[in-house]
């Protein structure tokens, strides 16, 4: 048994394979600003799209992507979408009046059947 064992060779530590041949895909350093004034680095692949704020690996700070002169990127407003609520997408569907009815109608609905459940428990 120990003729067949493999002498030289260490085992699960060492790949057998080479990079030869390996194109490794292009990527792109982007360099970023945190509030404190440190900067990090993140590296992203070239053909994917960069965002203009990301978080600091180390410190957890939120950091702003900077310009190849070193000054930060402008963040452009109007990309930014403000969040509706339910109230606002309710309101695009219905007016005021016809919610102010439908609230009117369930009121009465619920007050109505309330007071059938009040003559069931004194009629048993």
């Amino acid at each position: 048994m120990a003729d067949r064992s493999l002498r030289g060779m260490r085992l699960g530590t060492q790949s057998l394979q080479s990079e030869e041949g390996v194109e490794f895909s292009p990527r792109v350093k982007s360099v970023y600003r945190a509030a404190d004034g440190s900067t990090f680095e993140v590296v992203f692949a070239a053909d994917a799209e960069i965002p203009p704020v990301w978080e600091s690996p180390k410190t957890g700070q939120e950091g702003v992507l900077l310009t190849s002169e070193g000054k930060p990127v402008e963040l452009d407003q109007a990309d930014v979408k403000t969040p509706r609520s339910h109230w606002d997408m309710l309101l695009e569907r219905r007016t005021r009046a016809e919610l102010e009815e439908l609230l009117q109608e369930r009121l009465d609905y619920l007050r109505a059947r309330r007071g059938q459940d009040k003559s069931d428990a004194i009629g048993a």
